[in-house]
């Protein structure tokens, strides 16, 4: 089994919190307190199923897997607080071709370094493990399971290989889950998220995804439950899903390459070129939130400008209340007067 740890400290990751002011990164993002929630502790993206092809050949002969990804990584950049790490739960070559991952490379790292992030693979049942071992993490090629654990400022992550080599269906060995079990007997000091490709999820609305499901459900259930896991990240569904699995909150982020149809009549499967998307995960002293981003730059038809923020600032709790949560307020009639 493949297995190391890589742990990811200092002040170049780590947020620090003084007052009203969280210092994040080498710049400084004012962020008074305005409810009950101090700033998360970490901020990790959640991205799945890039679908890389050698040559940087479109995905169908239509989609843009580069592009899109690009766009995501930008979005990313874009964010007030940058990603402490990037996690990528699969799918990440569709052929497993070297050049796919040499490519995906070439655009992930350079960004990652740009935020600051850890970046964090794991396998997905169209990668394949020699190219995947070898051409991601620079080691010899392997058939044994890519499972690493990570530590990003007191947060555990976990890469989980929940692939079988030759199929699409997923499923986890003995030893895997004796080595899982014995990662978590020592809990992390904020908690711990499990990282794999194939969600423990029943899917509804995909009848046929029932016979690429993650086989032996029941025995992981059986390691995680009692656990630090505070949330499992999964993909490979090309859609955005959420439910629980041994009592821990599950989140399935959609693709960055196509997506499936939910409604589409009469067919067993539609995957469109439409609707990607990522995954934010904030964590909190005591909450996970898990927020879905769409990809793209649509035209706004609401907002505010940042330079509010300031004026925000300066007011009371109070006066909060009486401009922006007040029905009444002068602020509150000017957003319902551009409607009428």
């Amino acid at each position: 089994m493949c297995s190391s740890v890589q742990r990811a400290t200092g002040s170049e990751l780590a947020p620090h919190t003084t007052g009203h002011y969280t210092l994040l990164r080498g710049y400084h993002w004012r962020m008074i307190q305005l409810g009950q929630y101090a700033p998360p502790s970490h901020v990790i993206a959640h991205i799945s199923d890039t679908h890389f092809l050698g040559e940087g050949r479109k995905l169908y002969g239509v989609v843009e897997n580069e592009a899109n990804l690009r766009q995501a990584l930008q979005q990313l950049e874009n964010l007030p607080t940058p990603p402490h790490a990037l996690v990528f739960t699969g799918d990440l070559a569709d052929l497993g071709e070297p050049d796919a991952y040499n490519r995906l490379r070439a655009i992930v790292e350079p960004a990652a370094e740009r935020m600051g992030a850890q970046l964090i693979w794991v396998m997905g049942n169209h990668d394949e493990r020699p190219e995947y071992s070898s051409l991601l993490f620079d080691v010899e090629p392997s058939l044994e399971p890519q499972d690493r654990v990570y530590d990003i400022d007191g947060l555990r992550i976990i890469s989980f290989d929940t692939t079988v080599p030759g199929y699409h269906h997923g499923a986890i060995t003995d030893a895997q889950l004796e080595w899982l079990a014995g990662v978590l007997a020592t809990p992390a000091e904020h908690g711990t998220l499990l990282a794999v490709h194939h969600p423990p999820l029943p899917t509804p609305l995909l009848w046929a995804m029932d016979m690429l499901e993650l086989h032996g459900q029941d025995r992981l259930a059986a390691v995680l439950e009692g656990t630090d896991v505070r949330a499992i990240l999964a993909g490979h569904l090309h859609y955005s899903s959420h439910g629980t699995f041994a009592g821990i909150p599950v989140s399935v982020a959609a693709a960055t390459c196509y997506t499936l149809d939910l409604t589409a009549q009469e067919r067993l499967l539609a995957g469109v070129n439409a609707n990607q998307a990522i995954n934010l995960v904030h964590a909190y002293e005591h909450a996970i939130v898990h927020t879905v981003v769409p990809l793209g730059d649509e035209p706004e038809i609401s907002g505010f400008p940042r330079d509010a923020i300031a004026q925000i600032e300066a007011m009371t709790f109070d006066e909060r209340l009486d401009v922006f949560s007040k029905k009444a307020s002068t602020f509150n009639a000017a957003e319902t007067a551009a409607s009428d």
